[in-house]
């Protein structure tokens, strides 16, 4: 039985502190890697297709800085998966089977991968074919790639549970079928939309990087040919990002559709909702309940909202109000309140600790009733946790300008990447100092957008560890609060120290520069 009697709240808020920490920092590594992996593969096939040594040096030199940050990565990806067997214990308990499954493919499959290839891929430029090396860097970022998809299904899992049956002798969720856990729409979604957004930083760190060499009249070759990779390869990323975001602000309507009006600020829903472009919320609205305006100034597409979601224009879509109070058109029914629901879920926690009594006591007829008002009520499961409906509705201020950030600056980025085509055709790039600058100062930007994706994707889920199954209060381990937060600074320290580190030695990298001649 899940215990959550006298925690801690201080317990929950450092537990979620020390997992935001390291998921921050471990996102900051992860994507420049899988973009500088396919940037850099690109040359390499480049050159084997022309044989030219200058590609070969270009490629060399991208592969470096891919080196150093993909050491740094692996570093904070371990810290992050031990963590839920530290700080959430019970999580891992409850959905261990299914939610290690994946970790464990990527582990043994992908981490491998990467780890054989990655040896050929530095050290093998002199000692196999150039057909052999360059399968070798391409296996290396199949291999990250790989090993992304499966870190996104347990992460798509826990924001869509699906092919999962619970088993009340054991209180545990088992899988049942691999395939709904793999290939759910949540997941495939996510794995597309977080690489292509990766793609997108490689480029805009690429052509960021050579347009630093261009300011410093260094490498001009060498930076036009590695800002026509990158640009190419970024405003491609850009444009297809375009179609997976439809597609998950499509899955999160269908199954998360607290964080869909957190996202757009919604609280009283309506049909042929519009989306809101830019907007600023009224900090005055405290209440789901109350009469204020949520907004003090908003600009929005109208009905765009009700089509993303339903592929209807006057579709329904329900505001915050709604999901708690119930009441709104659901399919062939009627949703009901979130009252309802957590006290249904607490027909499932009660009926679940009455069937092990049973069993105990070895009553089967008790048993299988038991056990029959726990399956009738297991979807509620999680809400029986929950004591007040407002707990429900995640930061509203945090998930609405987080999503605003992402969307703003990916589409900022198609933009910057059609001027450095467009002015890097026939060197015009070269007499712009203007938007050199503006392409070095775009990469903090890059990073800005991926955080600001994460935000959306886990601070708009909450207070769910699992989606309507297990809220994030009743997954963490018996710990201290002091000893969470003893270890937040620990890392917030290792972190930092590995951060300037990295940065440090990627900076003298390219301060040396390619080996070309200038």
């Amino acid at each position: 039985m899940i215990m959550v009697e006298n925690i801690d709240p201080s317990l929950i808020d450092w537990s979620r502190a020390q997992f935001a920490l390291t998921a921050f920092y471990h996102w900051i590594f992860v994507p420049l890697t899988l973009g500088l992996g396919v940037i850099m593969a690109v040359m390499e096939t480049i050159y084997l297709r022309t044989g030219d040594e200058f590609w070969k040096k270009t490629a060399k030199f991208w592969m470096k800085l891919f080196g150093i940050n993909f050491a740094i990565g692996v570093a904070t990806g371990l810290i992050l998966e031990f963590q839920f067997g530290t700080n959430w214990s019970n999580y891992s308990w409850f959905v261990g089977d299914i939610f290690g499954a994946p970790l464990a493919i990527e582990g043994v499959v992908a981490f491998f991968m990467e780890a054989t290839f990655i040896a050929i891929m530095f050290f093998g430029w002199n000692k196999v074919s150039k057909r052999m090396h360059l399968a070798a860097t391409w296996l290396t970022v199949l291999g990250a790639t790989f090993s992304a998809l499966w870190i996104l299904v347990a992460n798509a899992w826990m924001q869509y549970p699906a092919g999962m049956q619970f088993n009340p002798d054991t209180v545990r969720n088992e899988m049942f079928d691999f395939g709904a856990v793999a290939l759910s729409p949540m997941a495939i979604n996510k794995f597309f939309h977080t690489v292509l957004s990766s793609w997108v930083l490689g480029g805009v760190c690429v052509v960021g990087v050579s347009c630093w060499f261009l300011l410093k009249k260094r490498q001009q070759k060498f930076a036009l040919a590695s800002i026509k990779v990158g640009s190419i390869t970024g405003l491609i990323a850009s444009l297809l990002l375009l179609w997976t975001g439809d597609g998950s602000a499509y899955c999160v309507a269908q199954y998360q559709p607290m964080k869909l009006a957190a996202m757009e600020g919604l609280y009283k829903g309506s049909e042929g909702v519009g989306l809101v472009a830019i907007g600023v919320l009224n900090p005055a609205k405290k209440d789901y309940n109350d009469a204020v305006d949520p907004f003090l100034f908003k600009l929005e597409f109208p009905k765009l909202l009700s089509f993303l979601t339903d592929r209807n224009t006057n579709a329904f879509v329900p505001g915050i109000t709604d999901l708690i109070n119930g009441g709104y058109p659901l399919g062939q029914g009627t949703a009901i309140s979130a009252q309802e629901k957590i006290a249904r879920g607490k027909v499932a926690i009660q009926a679940l600790a009455n069937y092990r009594n049973a069993v105990k006591e070895k009553d089967t007829e008790a048993a299988s009733m038991h056990r029959a008002t726990l399956d009738q009520h297991f979807k509620y499961f999680g809400y029986g946790y929950i004591k007040d409906p407002s707990r429900l509705i995640p930061s509203v201020p945090l998930t609405f300008y987080s999503f605003r950030i992402m969307v703003i600056l990916g589409g900022y980025f198609i933009l910057m990447f059609i001027v450095v085509l467009l002015f890097n055709k026939k060197e015009k790039i070269l007499r712009h100092k203007w938007l050199q600058w503006v392409c070095l100062l775009s990469i903090p930007l890059a990073y800005i957008a991926g955080q600001a994706g994460w935000v959306v994707a886990e601070v708009g889920r909450q207070p769910w560890a699992i989606q309507d199954l297990m809220p994030t209060g009743v997954a963490i381990s018996k710990l201290t609060a002091s000893s969470v937060q003893l270890s937040f600074f620990l890392f917030l320290i290792l972190f930092t120290v590995l951060l300037i580190a990295e940065i440090r030695i990627m900076l003298k990298a390219i301060n040396k520069g390619p080996e070309l001649p200038e």
